[in-house]
């Protein structure tokens, strides 16, 4: 018996469970991998560096048939979901992340995504995390065992010298008791629990953001994974938790370019020649904020709202709700370095340049202030400022803002055109439809027909069966003849439109039965595995016949 469930995700890591005959595993994880493989311990020809060159592997790796099957990107082998995989030596690679990261997607390109993977003689406290950020799942004590006999006393923030486990840096039951050994696989074990349990929690990648810190090797791969196709087709497009922007690295996350990208590529603004940039605020969403409550009241829906922030550049007004305009939280300084200036600044230009308005009026102060005006510059457009005084909110300030707009006409907003939009790439001209309920939490109604829920939480769309009547393409799985009776399983799952990401909202279509939920795996996932939930059902509806 053999089988890989992937219990939870957070980007390319993952927490799961391996089962092997009757033993089973929950990963990520260390363990004495030889007991559970017992092939381990008499297998030879198969320790061979990823960078190697494939005439040499075709001659020399040795493959007995067992698990864990060793892979390597020049040697392609038929690879069944559910099995286990070993990838020795890429820890070789950490000192080149460039190829570390590009010939490990390409390998992970050919194998089923519900496998497991085995990266012997690697793991430490403090690269575990890492590790599990580049998609390998289960480690042994090989590295940490080294450490104990070079007398090196090892943490998730680096590695001392034995003798500072004197200074009760440490309490486990190693330190207790002097053994060397028993902290440094105590101190994986407990890195990789960490680890597993902030997957669950959505949190992981804030994690990495500090463990990652110990050496410049791992920034470095942190970064260049981050700007993969494997990690942004498997982030979330929303999060439950929060999005804490606390580092320079912040404005690469995935979630960030997602958003600047689909701002521009997607989004659909109001019917209005006039915009207005204002700055963020601390309360999300901004709506629920005094001083914006202000700036609306002067602003008086003459023109088009839109909020210049870091990390995430500019948020119209009508989608502050889409994830993570609506869960971020930034240190704030009143300084934006010149990697937030650049950062910023191109997409307001991508931006103005796709949706040219008559007027832009800046309500702004300090670098936002220049950072708006650079902007003009680089996209050939003038810009109007409002602002009399340091306080944007006092009364002259806001006075001078509603006297700038004086004879402009009021703004049609369209709440359900600009978030569908962005969140489905789709233009949703349907005349008619009303918003209802408490801000937030508000429906989308026409009569007695409810087509989209609001979910706050999580800044997205709940479309009914109605509201998909509305949307006529895109973010579809297809399914087999069957009635679902609860969540959609991957084996289920005959073909998903492309564009799917983990946590996108979905029509689910079959011969006997549509069902509306919410992706679980991208879609590249959900039609690649074998096993686990690929959509979480929310309604199902039978179909005659």
């Amino acid at each position: 018996m053999k089988g890989v469930e992937i219990l939870s995700r957070d980007g390319t890591a993952r927490y799961g469970r391996l089962t092997v005959e009757e033993q089973a595993l929950l990963f990520p994880s260390a363990t004495d991998t030889t007991e559970i493989f017992p092939a381990l311990n008499n297998r030879a020809g198969t320790s061979i560096p990823p960078a190697d060159d494939p005439g040499f592997i075709s001659r020399f790796l040795v493959r007995d048939g067992n698990q864990p099957i060793p892979v390597h990107v020049h040697s392609p082998t038929d690879i069944q979901s559910g099995e286990t995989v070993i990838a020795p030596n890429w820890h070789t690679l950490l000192s080149r992340p460039r190829d570390f990261c590009q010939l490990l997607d390409e390998l992970k390109g050919t194998i089923p995504p519900d496998t497991c993977w085995y990266l012997p003689g690697a793991a430490l406290p403090e690269n575990a995390a890492i590790l599990v950020h580049a998609g390998f799942d289960l480690f042994d004590y090989i590295a940490a065992d080294l450490a104990t006999a070079q007398g090196i006393f090892c943490l998730p923030d680096g590695q001392y010298p034995e003798k500072v486990m004197e200074e009760g840096l440490c309490s486990c039951q190693g330190c207790k008791s002097g053994d060397l050994h028993l902290h440094n696989r105590i101190a994986l074990d407990q890195e990789l629990a960490l680890i597993g349990r902030r997957i669950r929690d959505g949190t992981f990648r804030d994690l990495l953001d500090g463990r990652c810190r110990t050496k410049p090797e791992l920034v470095s791969v942190m970064r260049h994974i981050e700007r993969s196709d494997r990690m942004e087709q498997n982030s979330p497009v929303s999060r439950a938790s929060q999005f804490l922007a606390t580092s320079g690295d912040s404005i690469h996350r995935v979630e960030v370019r997602r958003f600047a990208d689909r701002l521009v590529e997607r989004y659909i603004p109001p019917a209005s020649d006039v915009a207005v940039l204002i700055p963020c605020s601390a309360k999300k969403p901004y709506s629920l904020s005094q001083s914006h409550r202000k700036f609306s009241q002067a602003i008086g829906r003459r023109a088009h709202e839109l909020i210049m922030t870091s990390p995430l550049g500019l948020v119209p007004r009508d989608i502050e709700l889409c994830y993570p305009a609506a869960a971020y939280d930034v240190p704030v300084t009143g300084y934006w370095d010149h990697e937030e200036r650049y950062q910023i600044t191109r997409t307001l230009v991508r931006y103005f340049t796709r949706h040219p308005y008559r007027r832009v009026i800046a309500h702004l102060d300090g670098d936002a202030r220049i950072i708006a005006q650079d902007a003009a510059d680089q996209a050939g457009f003038e810009i109007e400022f409002s602002c009399r005084s340091e306080r944007l909110t006092d009364h002259n300030s806001l006075q001078a803002l509603s006297e700038t707009l004086a004879g402009e006409r009021k703004v049609k907003s369209h709440l359900v055109r600009g978030m569908i939009s962005f969140q489905f790439g789709y233009d949703l001209k349907v005349p008619n439809l009303e918003v209802k309920g408490s801000y937030p939490d508000q429906v989308v109604k026409r009569g007695r027909i409810l087509y989209f829920t609001t979910n706050p939480s999580l800044g997205m769309l709940r479309p009914t069966f109605d509201g998909w009547s509305l949307i006529e393409t895109g973010y579809r799985v297809y399914i087999d003849d069957f009635v679902p009776q609860g969540d959609i399983l991957a084996p289920g799952v005959i073909d998903a439109d492309p564009v799917i990401r983990p946590g996108d909202e979905v029509l689910v279509i079959g011969d006997k039965a549509m069902a509306t939920g919410r992706a679980v795996m991208s879609a590249d996932e959900m039609v690649r595995s074998s096993r686990g939930i690929a959509v979480r059902v929310r309604k199902v509806k039978k179909l005659d016949g």
